[in-house]
């Protein structure tokens, strides 16, 4: 069966031979044909090669045009960061920068790089007729924060009606780009909306139900498929997801396949995903690869199930792990090899976490996919990096990206599940949600107090004797040993008869009893057992 046809099978929720294989293929489609992700994706040609070589070596049913949720942003006017190894990150709002709603326009087909992927999706629709190609839109949620910025989630609260004016507006956007992918002939429309997994329920049904489903609707106006991707911790909104009407909803490893299947079913409704991005198809290897597609395949069943990465695969993924994903979707024999092998799951070094957290500093540990090629993970480390200054030498963040084993060790070792979450101090604070400004600097405000009370509590008193000789010290030690014992007090007491440290106390007469606090309290004689005990209150 060619690929087209048992994609629409799954999507119309007939039961198929076997599972559909969608390799997100974005980047990795540059770094397989040997040129960067800026320049790939500024060119039809290139973006061509690159498909191409993917259909060849990873032999889909599915395959998207591309993976860049900038695109729609960058011909509204929001400037980019570019990478040579993922997409671009969006680094401007307009609408917080001075821009209003009323001077943007919807993008025409010549706007930007939309010319560029318009047409690159004729050049294979043309050269593969028979793979089910998806044009990826940037959700209406998603591509709103991109001209917000984070300000979007106090509006929601304060100014509700400029959010659904703006929602309206990407709404417009999306039906655009929709209109556009299917004139150059896709099959199928995936919503990618990653920052709904940042909103609750709610949240989702008020802002984001309506502008989705007029997309979806038209989308079936039209007669083709549509799919509605999320990624990160968005499990609480996966009903309210499939509410909007959706063919397919698909995720990512942050939520449980099963979870995610039983919901799509019962309201009538295919799923993807979600093959584990970075600890298996990144650094893992064929077998872990194999493991994973099959726990995958035997979850999802063949009802309404398409095998997919949970998301846009890395540009340096290994050639080899994809393929045996590939190789294991069209051989049954394979499939039962692997389900006769026995189950383990990828051993971790984790970390001695005992102690960490114990430096003067509060440590903030951003735990992300990528900030460069996710969304929410952008979103949160810029939230970090905005409220920093108001701790300029107190608190130091890092980011840790699990496209590297070493952060995988470390999310694994803080016992953290999703992604992106902060952690402060070793503690995890917020998990799959963008803390507003003020929530993130009164939590680390929390941890500086907590930790000036431990630092304090933790100071044990001391009593400092200084004398020309020990013999001079002795009878002030013996009193203040003993107004220690009479008071119950928890004190050391220290004596030193060196030059250098009755210099740095001014000390001119001895012997000499300085406090905790570094004040003199007796020079010249020795005071009586009970002035030593009110001292003593002082500690």
């Amino acid at each position: 069966m060619k690929g087209l046809e048992i994609i629409k099978k799954a999507f119309s929720l007939e039961e198929v031979d076997r599972v559909p294989w969608v390799p997100f293929v974005g980047c990795h489609g540059a770094n397989i044909t040997g040129v960067t992700a800026a320049e790939y994706l500024k060119s039809a040609d290139l973006i061509f090669n690159g498909v191409s070589k993917s259909i060849e070596i990873y032999n889909p049913d599915g395959i998207p045009v591309v993976f860049d949720l900038q695109i729609e942003a960058e011909a509204l006017g929001c400037q980019l960061a570019w990478s040579d190894d993922n997409p671009p990150a969006v680094i401007s709002h307009m609408l917080s920068e001075g821009k209003s709603l009323s001077d943007l326009r919807i993008p025409t087909v010549h706007d930007g790089r939309i010319p560029v992927v318009i047409e690159a999706t004729r050049k294979i629709r043309k050269a593969y007729p028979d793979i089910a190609l998806y044009g990826l839109i940037t959700g209406p949620y998603t591509l709103a924060l991109h001209l917000l910025g984070t300000d979007i989630f106090l509006k929601m609260m304060e100014a509700p009606v400029e959010v659904h004016e703006l929602l309206e507006f990407t709404k417009k956007v999306g039906l655009a780009m929709t209109k556009y992918y299917i004139d150059a002939g896709c099959d199928v429309i995936a919503v990618v909306d990653p920052m709904t997994s940042q909103i609750d329920p709610g949240s989702f049904e008020m802002f984001v139900h309506s502008p989705a489903k007029e997309i979806f609707d038209f989308i079936r106006s039209e007669e083709k498929l549509s799919s509605f991707f999320v990624c990160g911790h968005a499990q609480q909104n996966i009903e309210a997801m499939c509410a909007t009407g959706p063919d397919n909803v698909s995720i990512d490893e942050n939520i449980p396949l099963d979870f995610v299947r039983d919901i799509a079913l019962k309201n009538k409704i295919s799923f993807g995903g979600n093959l584990k991005l970075t600890v298996v198809l990144l650094m893992g290897t064929p077998d872990d690869a194999r493991r994973d597609a099959m726990e995958c395949i035997d979850l999802g069943g063949k009802k309404g199930f398409v095998l997919a990465p949970g998301c846009d695969l890395p540009g340096d993924t290994p050639i080899e792990n994809i393929q045996a994903v590939s190789e294991l979707v069209h051989d049954e024999y394979l499939q039962n090899v692997e389900r006769a092998k026995e189950k383990s799951d990828i051993q971790l070094d984790l970390l001695n976490m005992k102690d960490y957290g114990r430096v003067n500093k509060v440590i903030v540990d951003i735990i992300t996919l990528d900030s460069e090629s996710c969304a929410p993970c952008q979103y949160m480390v810029e939230a970090v990096k905005r409220i920093a200054p108001y701790f300029e030498g107190i608190v130091e963040w890092h980011e840790h990206a699990i496209k590297k084993m070493e952060a995988v060790t470390f999310m694994s070792s803080l016992l953290v599940k999703n992604i992106p979450t902060i952690c402060i101090d070793g503690k995890i604070a917020f998990v799959s949600k963008i803390p507003p400004q003020n929530e993130l600097i009164a939590a680390i405000q929390k941890r500086i107090n907590e930790k000036l009370k431990l630092i304090i509590s933790s100071q044990k008193a001391e009593i400092l004797i200084l004398g020309i000789s020990e013999q001079e010290c002795q009878l002030a030690k013996d009193k203040v040993e003993l107004a220690i014992k009479e008071t119950g007090k928890e004190i050391l007491v220290k004596t030193s008869t060196l030059q250098t440290d009755r210099e740095k106390f001014g000390v001119l007469n001895t012997p000499s009893i300085v406090l905790t606090e570094h004040k003199i309290k007796a020079q010249g004689d020795v005071p009586s057992v009970d002035v030593i005990k009110e001292w003593l209150k002082e500690i």
